[in-house]
């Protein structure tokens, strides 16, 4: 489980369609879950400040991973653990779909899959390559997120372009509640 804060931006090191290297100066071990760009990966191997991961056929269809190369940029954090505050809202890494930014101007809108903007509500979470976002406003195409000055520094959300895809995973709670309302 994560938080969507990302702790810092890492950089593909290798990719070769199914182990991703990433440099980061992320402490973890191996087996451990990390996120990177939103999606929850298990360390596979660790050495001189890169972390190595798996990556599925599964993961590579449902999200932006099997189009990353090397030098680009990526959002890393840990997993949650026991006592850690939960500052941004709870992030599983199972990312729901794959949106694109659609422009930025007060706010920033995002196209998504109508079977992720039926869980935007105002006001309510949605993670965006990994970090915790409050929905501001939505329309039959996506969403709209206000994004801070720390927000576009921390993460590789400050250097997205029109078109540029990211990863998307909606508020768990709002799956649930669909769910026990069937």
């Amino acid at each position: 489980m994560f938080t969507g804060i990302v702790r810092t931006v890492g950089r593909v090191a290798a990719f070769d369609g199914s182990r991703l290297t990433v440099e980061t100066g992320t402490e973890a071990e191996l087996g451990d879950s990390v996120a990177i760009a939103g999606v929850c990966l298990t360390v596979a191997a660790r050495q001189n400040g890169s972390l190595a991961f798996d990556v599925v056929p599964e993961t590579l269809a449902r999200t932006t991973l099997g189009s990353l190369s090397v030098g680009d940029e990526v959002n890393v954090e840990p997993s949650l653990r026991a006592g850690d505050p939960l500052g941004g809202h709870i992030v599983q890494g199972h990312v729901d779909g794959v949106g694109h930014l659609r422009e930025r101007s007060d706010l920033t809108w995002f196209d998504a899959p109508p079977e992720i903007v039926r869980y935007c509500v105002e006001k309510g979470s949605i993670a965006v390559d990994g970090t915790s976002l409050t929905v501001a406003a939505t329309d039959d195409e996506g969403f709209a997120v206000a994004l801070v000055p720390h927000t576009l520094d921390a993460t590789t959300l400050g250097s997205l372009a029109p078109g540029d895809a990211v990863n998307l995973e909606v508020d768990l709670l709002a799956k649930y509640v669909e769910r026990l309302a069937t």
